[in-house]
């Protein structure tokens, strides 16, 4: 899927997205810890952007994979 904010064509090389790159080369803590860090980069600095809205849906976007990736064990 190819969107500006969080799917441009340049992150995905080889038929590999990153973030799953990112994923397979990390322990699930770790996995969890770059995605609520990246939440809290583009909270911590939309407010000094041109488009702060972008950030924002960046966040977003991390957000929504933090929960997907913790919601499996919240019907455990």
């Amino acid at each position: 899927m190819t969107d500006n904010v969080n799917h441009p064509s340049h992150y995905t090389t080889g038929g590999i997205e990153c973030i799953d790159a990112m994923k397979a080369s990390m322990t699930s803590e770790a996995f969890l810890g770059y995605l609520k860090g990246n939440i809290q980069k583009y909270l911590w600095r939309y407010e000094k952007k041109l488009a702060p809205a972008e950030d924002l849906k960046k966040a977003r976007w991390y957000l929504d994979k933090l929960i997907a990736e913790v919601e499996p064990c919240d019907s455990e």
